[in-house]
């Protein structure tokens, strides 16, 4: 396996690699203080790790993201700890409290919904997203300077993934996999936090799976919100 990099938006590198039926994403945001966001699963590690040393030294990563706890959200975390001595986990207060302080090798850096976190010239905001699409402690990062939301698992697209930004129709491919394994908890708050995440209005969707996204997110955010409300077909 190789993992592929891409510069999706200044600054932020989208590092996918594919296998068989699928891919995954983790994104890269170089500034003073270096940000991944998603580790991929362990069996990943060295490719990824191979990726990010194509655009800056491993060293120099100070935080380590996820939206959830997932092996291909964290599954190689304690591997990029060993990687990076200065590297902390970053992750919501709940992600914290039920996981991250008894599995990671490094005491997180819990932030609370809406705490934002300076990275250099770059500032990244954290929102609580519970069981949207699952996981008690999902939440997501955006980032202000490109308007980037990294969105996890959302817009999720299975298959290989050769166009790394794209402005085609992503939700299309996303709703058919959801037909076929529908991730989402379908929780009652559902609606009002996508509609949080679309008055983001951010103009790069950083998707894990498939393509990222360039265009109108707030809308193409509040078209999956109108999709997800119709019953299942």
């Amino acid at each position: 396996m190789e993992t592929r990099v891409d510069e999706v938006a200044d600054g932020i590198y989208r590092l996918n690699t594919e296998v068989p039926g699928f891919n995954f994403n983790q994104y890269l945001i170089v500034d003073d203080e270096p940000l991944l966001f998603h580790t991929g699963p362990r069996g990943l590690f060295e490719s990824v790790s191979a990726a990010i040393a194509r655009v800056i030294g491993l060293d120099r990563l100070r935080w380590i993201g996820f939206s959830h706890v997932e092996a291909d959200e964290c599954g190689a975390l304690n591997h990029f700890l060993a990687a990076a001595p200065l590297a902390s986990p970053l992750c919501s207060k709940v992600a914290a409290m039920v996981s991250m302080t008894d599995l990671a090798d490094r005491p997180p850096r819990a932030l609370a919904d809406g705490e934002s976190l300076a990275l250099g010239r770059r500032r990244v905001t954290w929102l609580d997203a519970p069981h949207v699409p699952h996981g008690w402690e999902c939440g997501y990062l955006f980032e202000d300077e490109t308007r980037t939301l990294l969105c996890g698992d959302l817009f999720t697209q299975s298959g290989g993934s050769d166009v790394p930004l794209t402005e085609s129709d992503i939700l299309g491919p996303s709703e058919a996999f959801r037909a076929e394994m529908d991730y989402f908890a379908h929780g009652r708050r559902q609606g009002e936090l996508l509609e949080r995440l679309a008055r983001t209005q951010p103009t790069t969707l950083a998707c894990m799976h498939g393509s990222a996204w360039r265009g109108d997110g707030g809308a193409l955010i509040r078209e999956l919100a109108t999709s997800l409300e119709r019953p299942p077909q």
